[in-house]
């Protein structure tokens, strides 16, 4: 807003320019941010924001980073990954080999159909219906395992 316009400019020569000769208008009456929530602010906190103050279930000791860490990769995609060079070398009884692990995936899921192909597929973990799906075809699972080999 322009200037001109505020009410402060309106308000020239009134005393109290309107918050009133007792309560004045200080600056943070009630402090900054979220002060006061645990004591003169609890009410307010517990009715408007009832979870924002407070602990929630266990805090993680000795946690290993990305634990949790599983890309995953559907059985319609497994294709993908095979460069066009190894889909031109594939001869009839000799089965290729998609090391998923190598593309960055760890785990394979069951979503989609593969060709009639029979591969064999390697990674850390599959779903039930992707081992099911890739041996119907003819394929073989292979497990990895996590460790690093040295």
């Amino acid at each position: 807003m322009v200037t001109r316009l505020r009410q402060t400019r309106k308000k020239r020569g009134q005393v109290t320019m309107g918050y009133g000769r007792v309560g004045k208008h200080r600056k943070h009456p009630s402090g900054r941010g979220n002060v006061g929530a645990f004591s003169f602010h609890r009410i307010l906190f517990a009715k408007y924001h009832p979870d924002y103050v407070g602990k929630v279930g266990q805090r993680h000791f000795h946690r290993l980073p990305n634990r949790e860490y599983c890309p995953t990769v559907n059985v319609d995609t497994l294709w993908s990954l095979v460069s066009e060079q190894k889909r031109k070398r594939i001869r009839k009884g000799k089965m290729p080999v998609i090391d998923v692990v190598r593309a960055g995936y760890f785990k394979v899921l069951g979503k989609g159909r593969l060709p009639k192909i029979p591969v064999c597929v390697r990674a850390r973990s599959f779903s039930k219906e992707a081992a099911r799906k890739i041996r119907a075809t003819g394929g073989l699972v292979q497990i990895l395992s996590h460790k690093k080999k040295q």
